[in-house]
């Protein structure tokens, strides 16, 4: 089963450098066109902007790419 987040969760994925963080921007929940690529969604399979923890870039991923973390300052949920 897909994995669904909300605007503002904090969440984690795997990428070429490691383990990156992030809070989640956007959802969508159609199919959108990303960085040259068309990205495709719906409302059962969204996709997901997020903002990394450490730097400005945004991703896009499936929620089965990501897991949903605490915040640092320990007022998040896992």
């Amino acid at each position: 089963m897909e994995k669904h987040f909300k605007t503002g969760d904090h969440v984690q994925w795997n990428s070429e450098a490691g383990q990156v963080s992030g809070r989640i921007i956007k959802v969508h929940t159609a199919d959108f066109d990303y960085k040259g690529y068309t990205h495709y969604a719906s409302k059962d399979e969204p996709q997901y902007e997020i903002k990394s923890d450490k730097t400005d870039h945004i991703a896009a991923h499936k929620g089965s790419a990501l897991t949903k973390i605490k915040r640092e300052n320990g007022r998040g949920n896992q």
